[in-house]
């Protein structure tokens, strides 16, 4: 029998390209670097930082039955997560994420998330018709959450009974899927964990700090919004407060992921009952060691 979660990680489970070089790069940029390719997606991004905080995290994702996909279940469990409960496909190849970084930060990217897309609500069948939860007996515990899903899927998520026990943390994925979030805005529930330019989308408006956006995000229905502006002030906003903390001043050598570290060292420390201003502190903490190019735990 599998161990029983302590967190569902919901959303993109893929493979990352990622093409890196020490140089300032534009477009039509042709440098030397470097390309890899690692397990990624935004919700496996998150299980894999939770996984190194000793947590066990579950992944409810869509994966192909493709060598690529087959490939990508052995490297999640051999990082110690769940993988039960991902719906796999005969169809459907499994997803990948390109993305060209330079000395500068990140250049461009691609998210090929349309078999995540494709397979919509089957991704959830382990949360509606068990053993995760029933409509009658909602999963209780963490659930984080990300924006390639479509937002039909995110509303039905926002409203589901099968979600009504559950502590939402969601994230938007990019700021070209910031809008997918609104129904947690209409809804009133969840976490949010954006950046300066999706909270602008969302609140369609710019900010000149996270603190003025999450404060935005809240007056507009979120319940509780974490804004984080690269090396500039982050905050976490709700309606009894704001909090805000300047990141530690660290040498970037990556970017692509940084976000998704920072939500899960922030839920992780939330876990073991770190107060708002300890479990931001650690989240920045963690995200700069990440960017510096440490393994962010």
């Amino acid at each position: 029998m599998s161990p029983r979660p302590d967190i569902l990680c919901i959303g993109s489970v893929l493979w990352d390209v990622i093409g890196r070089s020490d140089r300032h790069m534009k477009q039509g940029s042709d440098v030397p670097g470097h390309i890899t390719r690692l397990p990624g997606g935004v919700a496996l991004n998150i299980a894999m930082t939770l996984a190194r905080f000793d947590l066990t995290p579950a992944l409810l994702s869509v994966v192909g039955r493709d060598a690529e996909g087959e490939e990508l279940v052995l490297a999640c469990q051999r990082l110690g997560l769940l993988t039960d409960h991902l719906y796999r496909s005969d169809d459907l190849p499994t997803d990948q994420y390109m993305a060209i970084e330079g000395a500068n930060g990140l250049i461009a990217a691609i998210a090929d998330a349309h078999s995540l897309e494709q397979a919509a609500g089957k991704i959830l069948r382990p949360l509606i018709e068990g053993p995760l939860g029933f409509i009658e007996a909602p999963f209780p515990g963490p659930v984080a959450l990300d924006g390639n899903l479509t937002e039909s899927l995110l509303d039905e998520i926002a409203r589901h009974p099968a979600f009504a026990a559950a502590d939402l943390r969601i994230a938007p994925a990019s700021p070209g899927k910031a809008e997918r979030l609104l129904p947690f805005l209409r809804a009133g529930r969840g976490v949010l964990y954006v950046n300066l330019e999706e909270a602008g989308l969302l609140c369609q408006s710019s900010f000149a700090s996270a603190p003025q956006a999450g404060a935005a995000l809240v007056e507009r229905g979120a319940a509780r919004a974490l804004v984080t502006d690269g090396a500039n002030v982050t905050c976490d906003a709700t309606s009894d407060g704001i909090l805000a903390e300047r990141p530690p001043e660290v040498m970037v050598t990556r970017v692509t992921g940084a976000g998704d570290t920072f939500m899960a060292a922030h839920i992780a420390s939330e876990l073991r009952g770190a107060t708002r201003e300890v479990a931001l502190h650690r989240a920045l903490a963690t995200a700069a060691a990440y960017v510096s190019g440490g393994p962010g735990t």
